[in-house]
């Protein structure tokens, strides 16, 4: 007993020092990190010490779980036959004590000081506070203190009567006993609750009652206070409406934190990721010298002379760039495209005529061995790491191996085009999971689309806390044709909502609004609430337009069209972009472009209204155009089981009840516009009534789900059981009212209809 409390002591000491360069070891499966000799700690006591203080401190409650050292120290002598103190007495101390300052730090330093708390402390201390607000924990914290005291020390009741009554004591409780052990119990200190909050009550009636919790204040040497972290505030104001706004103006409450209810959660680890490497990659100088020679040969023979040449190398291409020799005509170079790629014997080489801003002429050719660009190498470089975008995407390296990155918010729709396995759903997986590197549950949602089945089923593991969709659906992912149009008619309902918010908060953008009701300056009473930016990623959408039609484009359309105001982005993709599946509605939205390798140079110029994707080599190179900019790109590569590792390690986490849910989409059927025959009933109209009243919930999507039939027949069946008076009128985002109380009644109904 006493040396596993000599190596708690040295372990839980060692924690408080180490505790943040061995946080990502411990994440990692127990059995692991014990096992697995090549990963090591700094803690002083080695892995199990590490483990065993990771568990108590960081798990359970925090700084207070030192008195486990206590109570194994009492234990162990008492075994050796020394008896230091009570042993009953001092359990009932150390259970009191460790859940009191378990409670107290937890409360006081929050997650910020995290090890101080615990988790217990941490989460027994909000459930607290949303129970009893700021003064009722306080008090709470003060009350249970002095109760502790009273009932763990002999005459502390006395004491307290001559502390107020101004008399001194020389010791802190008389003991008028002779039990040694109660005399070594009066030697722990319990400190005082500061003056401040004592202050500021004796001046309750001038300035208000003002509790103020801080993490981390330093004192500035002028009487004010530096604010290190985070505050909260709460304010009972007395006097009148004047002094009281005035004294709101001047006391800021404490910001509202959107991620508060998943404050534990963590970004996934780099260390689910692969680094892919691909033998001799390297670009040798033979390679560069002989692609020199033949550039230079070709040009020759076309009597076309040049002044300088120089290569840039990239993982997949190389760029060499030349600055032709005055009089020389850039067409004349453009025109021999094909006949330098005969003399290189290359797979297809593509010639930028002039490189804009630079002067040159370049001429990307294709290396002998390319690169494998790994996700891993990318999510960790600092240009993506230290990125302040909105909506921040990582998706390759360019030719001269900068890591290329762009924001979403301000692209702001993104049309993703290629011929079948050109690396169209791999830039579609490092697209997602950049964002999930990146972004919190509560600051980003995704609506998933895929007519195939197979592309996007993987992220279903994370639908708690990535995924919005419809209400009463079972599976947040759409993967039926016939989900797709009431989705969007969705998302459309939703835009209209936020654009209402804006209108009445006077703003113009998400961004504007999201600064403002975090300032807590937008009251939720009056409708307001944080919004999350919405990426709709769309795979093949070929397939929906040859299915819908008209009815996929034209809320697709308004979407792109209105939507970037007010956070939601789309993200579409087809392996066929041919003119009528890309048609020039949805061009026309779509300024940024993502182009694969394509089978011909109309498709390229239907995707970037320009040749070259045709002219690509495959295997993840793309072109990305934003406006007149074209970017030549290497995907990086992120395979299955690492996307399969990413959403287990969120799934694993705490997370919502339930995924988003999206407003209840309008009907558009075409008997709303007239009135209904009763007399014309669908089939199964007495099943869907006797759905609803079950249920007590009048929804499309309840019957659509229950009855296992389409959107457009269980939309008719809801506008017959509305003009049977079985429903209420349709209410927007909210459910219909059920207005048949129960099934008896409901049967009596039914018999009148004829």
């Amino acid at each position: 007993m006493l040396f596993f409390a000599i190596f708690l002591f040295i372990a839980f000491i060692s924690y408080l020092f180490t505790w943040q360069i061995d946080q990502s070891k411990l994440d990692i499966n127990w059995s692991k990190l014990v096992f697995n000799s090549d990963i090591a700690v700094d803690n002083w006591a080695g892995k199990t010490g590490a483990l065993l203080a990771h568990k108590f401190i960081h798990e359970w409650f925090g700084f207070a779980s030192f008195s486990i050292i206590f109570i194994l120290t009492i234990l162990g002598f008492r075994l050796w036959k020394i008896r230091l103190l009570s042993l009953r007495r001092s359990l009932k101390f150390a259970i009191l004590i460790t859940i009191w300052l378990s409670f107290t730090f937890g409360y006081l330093f929050g997650q910020k000081y995290f090890f101080l708390g615990g988790a217990h402390g941490y989460f027994l201390s909000n459930w607290f506070k949303s129970i009893a607000g700021n003064i009722g924990t306080i008090l709470t914290i003060i009350i249970t203190l002095f109760v502790f005291i009273i009932f763990s020390f002999e005459n502390s009741l006395e004491w307290f009567k001559n502390i107020f009554k101004g008399k001194d004591k020389d010791i802190l409780f008389d003991n008028s006993t002779n039990d040694e052990e109660i005399s070594k119990e009066v030697e722990f200190e319990i400190n005082d609750i500061p003056d401040k909050d004592k202050n500021e009550d004796e001046n309750n009636n001038e300035i208000g009652f003002e509790t103020i919790i801080t993490n981390n204040n330093e004192d500035t040497g002028t009487g004010e206070k530096k604010d290190n972290g985070d505050e909260i505030e709460m304010i009972v104001e007395e006097g009148t409406e004047d002094e009281k706004a005035n004294k709101i103006e001047n006391k800021p409450i404490g910001d509202f934190d959107p991620t508060l209810d998943l404050s534990l959660y963590k970004l996934p680890p780099v260390d689910l990721l692969k680094e892919h490497k691909s033998a001799n990659s390297e670009v040798s100088d033979e390679e560069l010298k002989a692609n020199k020679d033949k550039i230079i040969e070709t040009l020759m023979n076309y009597k076309i002379k040049i002044d300088k040449i120089r290569a840039t190398i990239g993982p997949t291409i190389t760029l060499y760039e030349i600055v032709p020799a005055p009089g020389v005509r850039i067409s004349k170079i453009k025109n021999l495209e094909d006949d330098i790629a005969l003399s290189l014997s290359a797979l297809g080489i593509r010639i930028i005529a002039p490189i804009p801003g630079r002067g040159t002429i370049g001429i990307e050719v294709p290396n002998i061995n390319p690169e494998i660009v790994s996700m891993k190498s990318i999510i960790t470089s600092k240009k993506f790491q230290e990125s302040d975008d909105e909506i921040p995407v990582v998706l390759g390296k360019t030719i001269s191996n900068e890591v290329f990155t762009f924001d979403l918010a301000k692209m702001p729709h993104l049309l993703v085009a290629g011929a079948t396995g050109q690396g169209k759903s791999v830039g579609l997986n490092a697209i997602i999971a950049s964002l999930l590197y990146k972004k919190h549950p509560a600051n980003l949602k995704f609506v998933m689309i895929d007519p195939k089945k197979v592309e996007l089923t993987l992220y279903s593991r994370i639908e708690k806390h990535f995924l919005a969709k419809l209400p009463d659906e079972e599976d947040a992912i759409i993967t039926d044709i016939n989900k797709v149009v009431p989705t969007l008619s969705s998302l459309t309902k939703e835009m209209e909502e936020r654009y209402d918010l804006l209108k009445k908060s006077q703003l113009r953008n998400i961004k504007e609004y999201n600064e403002r009701f975090i300032k807590r300056k937008l009251n939720p009473k009056n409708g307001h609430r944080y919004m999350p930016y919405i990426v709709v990623i769309i795979d093949e959408f070929a397939d929906l337009i040859m299915t819908a039609g008209k009815a996929v484009e034209m809320p697709i359309a308004r979407i792109a069209q209105l939507a970037r105001a007010v956070g939601i982005h789309l993200v579409v993709a087809t392996q066929r972009p041919s003119a009528n599946i890309i048609t020039g509605m949805i061009k026309a939205n779509f300024p940024a472009r993502l182009a694969f390798k394509v089978v011909s140079a109309i498709d390229s110029r239907t995707i970037l209204d320009s040749s070259g994707a045709n002219q690509l080599i495959g295997r993840g190179d793309m072109l990305f155009s934003i406006g007149s900019t074209v970017t030549r790109v290497q995907c990086a590569f992120i395979d299955t089981p690492e996307v399969e590792n990413i959403c287990e390690f969120i799934s694993k986490q705490q997370g919502p009840m339930e995924a988003m849910s999206l407003p209840e989409p309008d009907i558009e059927t075409s008997d709303r516009n007239g009135d209904i025959d009763l007399s014309k009933r669908d089939a199964l109209f007495e099943d869907a009534a006797r759905i609803v009243v079950l249920h007590q919930q009048g929804s499309t999507s309840l019957i659509q789900r229950k009855l296992a039939i389409g959107y457009n027949r269980s939309g008719r069946i809801i506008d017959q059981l509305e003009a049977a008076n079985i429903v209420g009128p349709f209410e927007g985002s909210k459910a219909r009212k059920v207005l048949i109380p129960d099934e008896n009644t409901l049967e009596q109904f039914l018999n009148t209809l004829e």
